[in-house]
């Protein structure tokens, strides 16, 4: 029996700049505790994470509007959305940019960076300290 051997796939500059494009949008909501991930590499479910937090369920909605809007505008489409009715964790699915947004607390509780620990933090226009994480930000930059 042949294994196959993994490919490592390089970014696309489409995925980079709609993760970008993401941000921006969610910064535009005051999005609180942005951060951009680099998962290239890391797992085959996409290239990169755009995670942040709102104050309550209106903000997050709010938020994935706004992110959502930006990217139609360049004609992006989600594969999928999850969470928009609750607004605890909505979830935008880009393909290879995947949007986490999260009430603060059950940001607290998943703690997704943590799980992606070894991705790279990719630096956005208002890096902002995140929940306490801003040691970790300075470790994996």
């Amino acid at each position: 029996m042949k294994t196959k051997k993994t490919e490592r796939r390089t970014p696309s500059l489409k995925g980079i700049d709609n993760a970008l494009r993401a941000a921006g949008a969610a910064q535009s909501k005051k999005a609180q505790d942005l951060v951009v991930l680099d998962l290239t590499g890391l797992t085959y479910i996409a290239d990169y994470f755009v995670i942040c937090s709102g104050e309550s369920t209106t903000q997050v909605r709010a938020i994935a509007d706004a992110v959502t809007e930006e990217l139609s505008s360049i004609g992006a489409r989600p594969s999928g959305v999850e969470g928009l009715n609750y607004g605890h964790w909505v979830l935008l699915d880009y393909g290879d940019v995947i949007v986490h947004i999260f009430e603060k607390e059950t940001r607290y509780f998943y703690d997704l960076e943590k799980l992606w620990m070894d991705a790279k933090v990719i630096k956005t226009d208002e890096d902002k300290p995140d929940m306490g994480r801003q040691n970790k930000r300075a470790v994996h930059q």
